[in-house]
């Protein structure tokens, strides 16, 4: 199992903010100290520029230098261009290491499925899994799908995927929620999965099986996670049922598909999430 992360994504925070260092950090600490599974670890690579302007407008890469908030959840924190582009590196060498056959998981912050092509919203400034979605088209993939299991609708990555040939976006997620969108299918390739809040978790996890059904059809050549944490009971911002082992089935499930996938850890904000990801790797893992 290969982790991509780098401690300087712990360099900002905003106090009370459930998007904290401490994600990071406490689950470090777990896969540091745990001795299940055999862990090789790499850091994110300097970003080129080019692969974000595939799904992001010059003008978005400019706002996040001005020094104001960008919504009441996504506040401006000096530097945060910078902070923004460690999960992108993370995601597009997670993407390399899927190519050469490696499970992979980028644990890095902030999350990303919430930014579109103009606008940073919901905790989350660039679009680390669209950016890597639209990398690997760009180099050689044919059909790429994304499986955005986060408890929110992963909206930005809708809309910059909307019907962009060889990509296909399933997501699995809390309506009514934040950001109140995903009830239906749109374009000719985003396919959603909205369930009630306090959803039981034999159904919920029904409605995950159904969204890894659809996306075998699509036949991908390659599967990006968007992997969040926040359907989990104790998530302080949602309202789901799902357990640890539900996560660990998650990891089993996208490993048994047999196809090249990589993860990158969107949302997750309870104090269980160390448990949570370990729990998801170690399916992943097998």
């Amino acid at each position: 199992m290969k982790i991509i992360t780098d401690e300087h994504c712990t360099g900002y925070f905003f106090p009370g903010h459930p998007e904290r260092p401490a994600r990071i950090t406490r689950t470090l600490e777990k896969l540091r100290n745990q001795t299940e599974l055999a862990i090789t670890w790499g850091k994110p690579s300097l970003v080129d520029e080019t692969a974000i302007l595939r799904a992001h407008s010059p003008q978005l890469i400019a706002r996040l230098k001005q020094p104001e908030d960008f919504d009441t959840d996504t506040p401006f924190h000096p530097n945060i261009s910078d902070y923004a582009r460690l999960p992108v590196g993370g995601a597009l060498d997670a993407l390399k290491a899927a190519r050469h056959g490696e499970s992979v998981f980028s644990l890095l912050r902030p999350p990303g499925h919430h930014a579109t092509r103009d606008r940073i919203m919901g905790f989350c400034y660039l679009n680390s899994v669209a950016i890597a979605v639209l990398e690997a088209l760009a180099t050689g993939a044919k059909r790429v799908a994304v499986y955005d299991f986060d408890v929110h609708h992963g909206n930005g990555t809708e809309a910059i995927l909307l019907n962009q040939p060889g990509a296909a976006f399933f997501s699995i997620h809390q309506h009514p929620c934040y950001p109140g969108t995903g009830t239906k299918n749109v374009g000719n390739n985003c396919f959603n999965y909205p369930v009630s809040p306090a959803t039981p978790r034999e159904q919920y996890r029904q409605v995950l099986s159904q969204a890894f059904e659809e996306l075998k059809k699509f036949k991908p050549d390659l599967i990006a996670v968007s992997s969040g944490f926040d359907a989990y009971r104790g998530d302080p911002i949602a309202q789901e049922t799902l357990e640890a082992e539900d996560y660990f089935w998650l990891g089993e499930s996208v490993r048994k598909i047999g196809i090249p996938a990589f993860s990158v850890l969107e949302g997750g904000y309870s104090d269980e999430l160390p448990e949570l990801i370990f729990a998801y790797l170690k399916g992943l893992a097998g």
